[in-house]
């Protein structure tokens, strides 16, 4: 489940609320409907859409709104209740917090942070959190509960008057209303063992063990999972206590250390003081020794010529985020053409954890508010080579950086301004960088979505900025396109050095096609000024065409349907062979 949670408002009246709740909820985002809400951090159009997506994300939900709208909403994706986010719905005057779903993942908790902060009672109706003030079926972060299954009879047997008894430590056990006798017939273990389940007992694993590992070569992720899982039973120890991955900076790179992480549903944390000359061995070692503690103990250890495993334990529960440093991640993502729904899933949930994001003031603008923690990183929009060089230093570091583009970053955008980077400075920091691109909706698909389906067969994309390649190659490459009759997309049309190069491509497309060929100018598309105009190719104008305009000029089998309403749609057919 996500740590940061989102806030929903319908109407305006509910903003200061909204602010008010995010003291309780660090991280939180305000999310309001559009048409209503102003000064949000994400502005929606669908309500039902945006709320099941965020509830498939994972994310805690907290309406400003009627517990109602709420639950009928989210009713079809009811199936796993060991899946559900927290789902809140708070009055709007304040003056209620109704925890509805999310019982294994914290919504009551949650509902007492926030009915704190509004100097009210939450609405609690979990018998088991009343009585005994402790939450058994969604532990504290650094406890899992081995066997949620057993848990519904376990407090049933609570609330009908048996007694516990709790072998292990755990303050947030002891410190509620529990019935803990040193004889009670029901028990809680908490240990870092791997137990036997039964019926009466609960057990919790807490995350204590560290897992030190070098000498990582020449093993697949499948074998080094069956080592470390050996290991494991060798010793008694269930991976659900394993707090993090640890190695050396050396291995930061390292694909198999990052997916046994992965695998084991942790964090990768690396040192930069470990390169100890005794052997892999050692390393492992002091990795595991160094993440639990100067209290901690090696317990468990494994050697083979592919890797190097160590296990130490903590008394205390490990916080892997505070030990190390993290493997930097650069994601390069595009972010649609401006609206927030043409923002893919993906590209949204990358917004919502990075620390740093870095791009063109506008296209910045574009991808919403930061979140508390996250830094941005202004630019001008011709500085691509700079811009790339920051996102790499940064994420060198370790940080988690979002390079923005907008459309799609493989399109005249910045995937390729970091790549040609990369290839051309050598620079040993950024090897360690874990660099992810995450498509978007490109300029030209959402012009052709908005008026029909003028690449409906094949088309190109040509850019007609001379800035970064020389006009002769920008001629050459409209007149095959014209000769081959591709419908054609044209980025950067017009800006106010370059005013003739438009006209000099419709002079050489006139050559090839009927001065009746149709042509689309999208301007602003999904954004604030939005515009959709039809011309024909020889009344295609540079006065009708500015950077924030896309120019499709259909091929000669491109057709115009007119609508009912006296506006038209812009198709071009599948079938090559129609007539016209």
């Amino acid at each position: 489940m996500k740590d940061s949670p989102a806030i929903i408002i319908l109407g305006q009246n509910s903003l200061p609320l909204a602010r008010q709740l995010t003291t309780a909820l660090p991280g939180a985002k305000l999310y309001g409907l559009s048409e209503r809400t102003t000064g949000v951090d994400v502005s929606f159009t669908n309500f039902g859409d945006t709320l099941r997506e965020l509830f498939a994300a994972g994310t805690p939900i907290i309406g400003i709104c009627a517990a109602g709208i709420l639950i009928r909403t989210l009713a079809p994706m009811l199936t796993d209740k060991r899946q559900e986010p927290p789902v809140l719905a708070v009055a709007e005057d304040g003056s209620a917090v109704v925890p509805l779903l999310g019982g294994l993942h914290g919504v009551n908790e949650m509902a007492r942070q926030i009915a704190t902060v509004l100097g009210v009672e939450a609405a609690i109706t979990t018998t088991g959190d009343i009585r005994f003030r402790t939450a058994l079926l969604s532990p504290p972060k650094g406890y899992h509960l081995a066997n949620p299954e057993d848990a519904k009879k376990f407090i049933s047997d609570l609330l009908g008057g048996a007694t516990v008894r709790v072998l292990g430590t755990a303050s947030w056990l002891t410190e509620g209303n529990l019935p803990i006798k040193a004889d009670g017939n029901l028990l809680i273990q908490v240990t870092e063992k791997s137990v036997e389940l039964t019926g009466n007992c609960l057990v919790y694993h807490p995350a204590t063990l560290a897992l030190g590992i070098s000498g990582v070569s020449g093993v697949s992720v499948g074998e080094a999972v069956d080592f470390i899982q050996e290991m494991l039973a060798d010793a008694g120890l269930s991976k659900k206590a394993i707090a993090g991955v640890f190695s050396d900076d050396a291995q930061i790179s390292n694909s198999i250390i990052q997916a046994i992480a992965q695998n084991f549903h942790v964090p990768a944390r690396f040192f930069n003081n470990l390169e100890i000359k005794a052997g892999h061995d050692i390393i492992a070692q002091e990795a595991a020794l160094t993440a639990s503690g100067v209290a901690s103990n090696l317990i468990a250890s494994k050697v083979s010529p592919q890797i190097t495993c160590c296990i130490s334990i903590s008394p205390e529960i490990i916080n892997p985020e505070t030990l190390g440093r993290s493997r930097g991640q650069l994601y390069i993502v595009g972010i649609g053409p401006g609206g927030q729904q043409w923002m893919s899933p993906q590209v949204k949930e990358i917004l919502r954890n990075i620390t740093d994001l870095v791009g063109y003031s506008t296209y910045l603008n574009l991808a919403g508010s930061l979140l508390p923690g996250q830094k941005r990183h202004d630019s001008d929009n011709r500085e691509e080579i700079a811009r790339a060089r920051l996102a790499l230093d940064l994420a060198a570091t370790g940080r988690k950086v979002a390079v923005i583009s907008s459309g799609d970053p493989g399109i005249y955008a910045m995937a390729a301004a970091v790549f040609e980077v990369l290839d051309q400075e050598a620079n040993p920091k950024w090897d360690s960088i874990d660099i992810q691109v995450a498509p978007g909706i490109s300029a030209v698909q959402a012009a052709a979505a908005q008026i029909g389906a003028p690449i409906g067969h094949d088309f190109c994309l040509i850019s007609l900025s001379d800035i970064l390649k020389p006009w002769s190659i920008i001629e050459k490459r409209i007149t095959a396109a014209a000769e081959a009759d591709f419908a054609i997309a044209f980025y950067n049309p017009v800006s106010k050095q370059r005013t003739w190069q438009l006209t000099k491509a419709r002079e050489i497309l006139l050559q090839y096609r009927s001065g009746d060929t149709p042509v689309v100018l999208a301007r602003n598309v999904s954004r604030v000024g939005e515009e959709i105009k039809v011309r024909r190719l020889e009344e295609l104008s540079e006065e009708e065409v500015d950077m924030r305009t896309l120019v499709l000029v259909g091929s000669s089998k491109t057709r115009i349907v007119p609508r009912k309403d006296g506006g038209v749609w812009v198709y071009t057919p599948r079938r090559y062979d129609i007539d016209g």
